[in-house]
């Protein structure tokens, strides 16, 4: 499985958003400048966080991007989907995939709880602990 780059640059773009002054916001060009990412391609990532709900420009001249929550109450899971609407790790699990073989294949509970703990994990893991840095990494 992999997570597609408009979702690891959104991740980026709304941890610089988390970090920034909620008073003023963060200019989208500051976000491009400090997380290395062209305005141009950028543009895509903050209209998905819009349409998504997960940040607004804040009212008045000269103001830059907000979260439209606390930093806490927005999970990584809430990115992705902004993205990536869903997860599935195999074919198979999607559901507009019909596959023949769903009744006798012993794989398919391996899969599916696999993609749970992913789930579960992103759904765990907030926009605050990968600022605060509590996000553990098993070497």
């Amino acid at each position: 499985m992999k997570f597609n780059t408009k979702t690891r640059y959104g991740l980026r773009a709304m941890i610089e958003i988390a970090k920034g002054d909620q008073d003023a916001g963060v200019f989208q060009k500051d976000i491009s400048i400090n997380q290395d990412i062209s305005l141009k391609y950028l543009d895509h990532i903050i209209l998905a966080l819009k349409v998504a709900n997960l940040i607004v420009n804040q009212k008045g001249k000269n103001k830059g991007y907000i979260l439209t929550r606390p930093a806490s109450e927005i999970t990584v899971y809430d990115i992705h989907n902004a993205f990536q609407p869903g997860i599935c790790v195999v074919d198979c699990l999607s559901k507009s995939i019909h596959c023949d073989r769903e009744d006798k294949c012993s794989a398919r509970g391996f899969w599916g709880s696999l993609n749970n703990q992913i789930i579960d994990y992103l759904k765990s893991t907030s926009l605050e602990n990968l600022i605060n840095k509590e996000v553990i990494i098993d070497d």
